[in-house]
């Protein structure tokens, strides 16, 4: 093409940019020049209020989890997004976007004829673009439009390049320049424009490139930001540091030739290299946590489960969630379950824990790390501390002691249950359900005793006295048991009346057990496990349901779920199984010194799990070491891993915080409406003082070492105490372990002894004859000298 064609076809094409941007003036000032009744039928519409969009908040930054103490865990965002204050971005950020984007920005009132003319015949004469049309506002209502469109179609009508889309576009910028101040209008696009490294916005471009906040960004620094605006993708001086370098020197240029900076400021600056120094991004989902990530992940599933937000809103609402989480409850918790068993261990190791009155989650640890990389077997999604996944043995004889203790049973209620005991009541596999022992005990013990030393016999029968399976799981439900159960085991047990459930054989949820016993440590008032406190919008209020209610209410509480005297009681009952003093206890290993500890262990059959559940007035917690996947022993009992764990976790929070006293136990509750048992010596006797005193009576054979028929005693034994109506059994040696007595030998007889030679008989009747004794008269005084063995007077 000659240079002649050229010319004429830059001429045109300039012509025609001039009547096109005459008609975009035209339709902007047409409601001025045609009349005040046009104005009055079409302000509304071309320059009235902007739209809903405009005039609320930009769009707002990452949604922010906090734990109790104020520190951040994690954040959740699609879009890095952190949006500051005026006063919080530098000065020469703000100079360097003005100065590269729209030099005449505190001049026009958001639409700038002469420079969308200049840029025009700037772009026209270098055969491409070489400078922006658009004001900041007009750029402001195109990301603006843009980041909040809910639609594709939304989306591509931000960005069409149509000149309906510029008039509206303008006619937009007008009216937010009459809402907002200058300052006001860069700002919220500081903090909205897309920089790269999926940074949104001025404070997460900084941090990106250069680690620093956008109040501490340096000459250099902003202008390399600034620059990168325009094409943040071809500008990456992390891809193309050559052609970054470029643009930002053109910024600082820009900054001198518009007088922001001395032309001796604006060489040095453009003589400095980049100087990238690129921060981390802000911690993005569970994965990231920085403490607590299966808090974190039961958080996130409450706030959509339960709450009913959406992954979406949690991506982009902005919002803040206070959490429960005690950090360092948590940070300790972790080194105990690191400490038991190390994270390449098939066996999960885990400690839950939450606050008694409230059922806030202070702690959740395993030896996992949270992550979804199935090649790693360290990680874990599932959250193995909420899920129920294998039994947890006696923990579980604490809901039968507080089902017999609100019947009316004493503390001291005493049941012979010897090893192997056959239950009366219950069955298994269509025969009398049978169970043993785990080690030797007493037969004859009282409730107290059994549950602390964990007889297995005594509790099936506690639960044959209370008849039927129905009150102690009722109790376990009424303390949380089942709070995450979706099966109704509960209702299963009770309609298979499973003499077994004493002894905790059914998949249990660790959270589920602590919040549980936190029932007792509470005084009886039950609270379901919660994990937030509040979830406040971007402006900090009370984030609202569709009512207008905060979305956060108050703590799920149910005063008194179980009676506060039977609660008391059990606490005391509980601190002999791990303070010192108590033969026979089963979690010594759990005590922490100068403190009042309560705590129960339990063992699964075949011991595919072992745990203990242990609590303060402050902190209830359990631990529990089993294998999630397998069958397995695990090794030891609940006294063994479990209290180690609980007692590792807790020690150092013990230490450093204190705690507190637990109430006194309930006299009402200690001695329940028992009676006491008296004594007999006969069959027939015991049938008739036992039913005097208002017991039931049955005679039970036992093995004895007795004679057959023989009584041994009865069952609770004479001077323990008893519930009227209770059946006490009068116990009948079968003699099997009788023993006949050796008979006692009778002597040989032997030589008869010789004859005994005859006495004389006495000389007179007084005194007889004696040896060195004189004859004395009868009668008179007792002469003197006479031997005290000689009787006088003489008979």
């Amino acid at each position: 093409m000659s240079s002649l064609a050229r010319s004429v076809r830059t001429l045109f094409l300039l012509a025609l940019s001039i009547v096109l941007s005459g008609a975009l003036l035209a339709g902007l000032l047409l409601p001025w020049v045609g009349g005040p009744a046009l104005v009055a039928q079409q302000s509304t519409s071309l320059l009235g209020d902007p739209p809903l969009e405009l005039t609320e908040d930009p769009p707002p930054g990452n949604t922010t989890m906090l734990a109790a103490n104020g520190e951040v865990i994690t954040s959740f965002y699609q879009e890095n997004r952190a949006p500051v204050a005026s006063e919080q971005i530098a000065e020469v950020m703000k100079q360097a976007m003005v100065a590269i984007e729209d030099a005449r920005f505190y001049e026009h009132a958001g639409l700038d004829v002469q420079g969308t003319l200049r840029a025009v015949v700037t772009n026209l004469a270098a055969g491409g673009v070489q400078e922006g049309g658009s004001t900041l506002t007009q750029q402001l209502v195109k990301q603006i439009l843009l980041q909040t469109a809910d639609t594709p179609e939304e989306r591509v009508a931000a960005v069409e390049q149509t000149l309906g889309r510029k008039l509206r576009e303008a006619r937009l910028a007008l009216a937010l320049e009459e809402t907002y101040s200058k300052d006001e209008l860069l700002t919220r696009y500081l903090n909205i424009v897309y920089y790269g490294q999926n940074a949104y916005g001025v404070q997460p471009a900084s941090r990106a490139f250069f680690g620093v906040d956008a109040s501490g960004l340096s000459l250099t620094q902003a202008a390399l930001l600034a620059g990168l605006v325009q094409s943040p993708s071809e500008d990456d001086p992390f891809t193309d540091p050559e052609g970054a370098t470029i643009r930002r020197n053109q910024v600082l240029t820009r900054m001198a030739t518009q007088g922001y900076i001395t032309p001796e400021a604006r060489d040095a600056a453009i003589a400095a290299p980049l100087g990238l120094a690129p921060g981390p991004a802000p911690r993005r989902g569970c994965v990231e946590a920085s403490v607590g990530p299966y808090v974190c992940d039961f958080v996130q599933r409450y706030l959509i489960q339960t709450l009913s937000l959406t992954q979406e809103q949690l991506e982009h609402g902005g919002y803040t969630i206070q959490t429960t989480l005690d950090p360092e409850l948590q940070r300790s918790g972790d080194a105990a379950v690191l400490n038991t068993l190390p994270v390449e261990d098939e066996r999960a190791a885990t400690f839950s824990a939450v606050e008694p009155g409230t059922g806030h989650l202070l702690a959740l640890s395993v030896n996992r790390i949270f992550g979804y990389d199935l090649s790693d077997e360290r990680q874990e999604s599932f959250n193995l501390n909420v899920a129920a996944s294998r039994g947890s043995g006696s923990t579980y004889k604490v809901f039968v002691a507080a089902a017999a203790l609100a019947r009316g049973f004493s503390t001291q209620y005493t049941l012979n249950a010897p090893s192997p005991y056959t239950s009366r009541v219950y069955r298994e596999a269509g025969a009398p359900y049978r169970v043993e022992n785990a080690g030797r005990y007493r037969a004859s013990l009282d409730l107290t005793t059994a549950l602390y030393q964990s007889s297995n016999t005594y509790f099936v029968a506690l639960e044959d006295a209370l008849g039927s399976v129905e009150e102690p799981v009722r109790m376990a439900e009424a303390m949380g048991l089942f709070q995450f159960d979706q099966t109704g085991l509960a209702q299963q047990i009770i309609d298979d009346n499973r003499g077994s459930f004493t002894l905790g054989p059914d998949a249990t949820s660790p959270l589920a057990l602590a919040s549980a016993y936190s029932t007792l440590a509470a005084g009886g008032m039950q609270c379901d496990v919660t994990p937030v406190t509040a979830v406040l919008d971007q402006h900090g209020d009370p984030l609202t349901d569709s009512g207008g209610a905060p979305l956060v209410k108050d703590d799920r509480c149910t005063p008194e779920a179980i009676p506060a005297g039977v609660a008391n009681t059990l606490n005391q009952m509980l601190r002999k199984d791990v303070e010192p003093g108590n033969p026979g206890q089963t979690a010594p290993a759990a005590y922490v010194r100068g403190h009042q500890i309560a705590g129960k262990t339990g063992t699964a059959q075949g011991n595919v799990s072992v745990a203990f559940v242990g609590y303060t007035p402050e902190i209830t917690a359990s631990a529990m070491v089993f294998n999630p996947k397998r069958n397995q022993n695990v090794g030891g009992f609940g006294g063994g891993k479990g209290a180690a764990i609980w007692h590792d976790a807790m020690a150092p929070i013990l230490e450093a915080r204190g705690s507190g006293e637990f109430p006194p136990a309930d006299p009402v509750v200690v001695n329940g409406n028992t009676r006491p048992v008296p004594g007999c010596e006969t069959v027939s006797q015991c049938r008739s003082v036992l039913g005097a005193a208002g017991f039931q009576t049955s005679v039970v054979r036992v093995d004895s070492d007795q004679a057959d028929g023989d009584l041994v005693g009865t069952s609770p034994p004479r001077g323990s105490r008893a519930v009227p109506g209770q059946l006490v059994s009068i116990l009948v040696s079968n003699g099997a372990n009788y023993t006949e007595p050796t008979p006692v030998p009778v002597p040989t007889p032997g030589p008869l002894p010789p004859p005994t030679p005859p006495v004389d008989p006495p000389a007179s009747p007084g005194v007889p004859d004696l040896p060195g004794v004189p004859d004395l008269p009868p009668g008179g005084p007792r002469p003197p000298g006479l031997p005290d063995w000689v009787p006088w007077p003489p008979t």
